[in-house]
């Protein structure tokens, strides 16, 4: 075991095959529907979804697939608030994110949502466990209290003894489980990873998916993660390919989209 590898909890088989559309369930984390996304207008418009719909069921890691320019990034920023789609409707969590003014939708970020970025994002003068706590200090959670979560959840991704260290003392690897850990801070009900494993060579990348496997499994959390790496997808319980700004068919056995 490297020390990208940290043992984790044992996860669960994949679930199954993911229900095709349809009315939400009250299951659902994340519902899409009939999604469209238009930056510009006229001749020079760029449709980046053209009518994307799925649902995300609650305590699932679903991999959203596609090539480069599919819509991937455009959907999770939708999905995580950032932005607001052109027509239809994305609800999390049972919230509908168009009735959401932007306060509403800072609330739902620091609260709700964690998110983990393939840049890690973290602050370089800062420790790991001072980067873990920034979440809950937004939240002005008292400084014991923080610590502690923060020294918790870094023993829950592998890195206990190192939480005084600062990013640029630790591997790739390693960064990003501090970045898990930090997605993790406010016990968010949904993560949502935008290449999080696109900065790591192979064998770091799958220990990273297995953390949020893991993660799935000891938090009760749903991840929604973006990435274009087969090994990894098939590290997900559900897979929804993107192309050309449309959710691509799936096969007979509902799991896996078509070739």
């Amino acid at each position: 075991m490297t020390e990208d590898q940290p043992a984790t909890p044992a996860v669960p088989a994949a679930r199954g095959a993911a229900a095709a559309h349809a009315p939400a369930a009250p299951a659902a984390m994340i519902v899409v529907d009939d999604v469209h996304r238009t930056f510009g207008s006229g001749g020079r418009a760029v449709h980046a979804l053209r009518g994307a719909s799925f649902d995300v069921a609650r305590g699932s890691l679903t991999a959203l697939k596609g090539r480069s320019g599919s819509g991937k990034t455009t959907l999770l920023n939708l999905v995580g608030g950032l932005d607001a789609p052109t027509g239809g409707t994305v609800t999390v969590d049972g919230t509908d994110l168009a009735g959401l003014d932007e306060a509403g939708l800072l609330a739902l970020r620091r609260d709700r949502i964690g998110f983990v970025f393939q840049s890690f994002g973290l602050i370089p003068v800062l420790t790991a466990a001072e980067n873990v706590g920034i979440p809950m200090r937004m939240r002005g959670i008292p400084a014991k209290e923080r610590e502690e979560r923060a020294r918790t959840l870094l023993a829950l991704v592998g890195l206990a003894e190192h939480a005084e260290q600062r990013p640029g003392e630790l591997s790739g690897g390693q960064q990003q489980r501090v970045a898990v850990a930090r997605a993790l801070a406010n016990e968010p009900a949904l993560i949502v990873a935008d290449e999080p494993t696109g900065q790591l060579d192979s064998e770091t990348g799958r220990s990273i998916m297995q953390l949020l496997r893991a993660v799935v499994r000891s938090e009760g959390v749903t991840v929604l993660v973006a990435t274009h790496d087969p090994v990894l997808i098939e590290l997900a319980d559900h897979v929804v390919e993107l192309r050309d700004g449309r959710i691509a068919p799936r096969d007979p056995d509902g799991d896996r989209p078509t070739a």
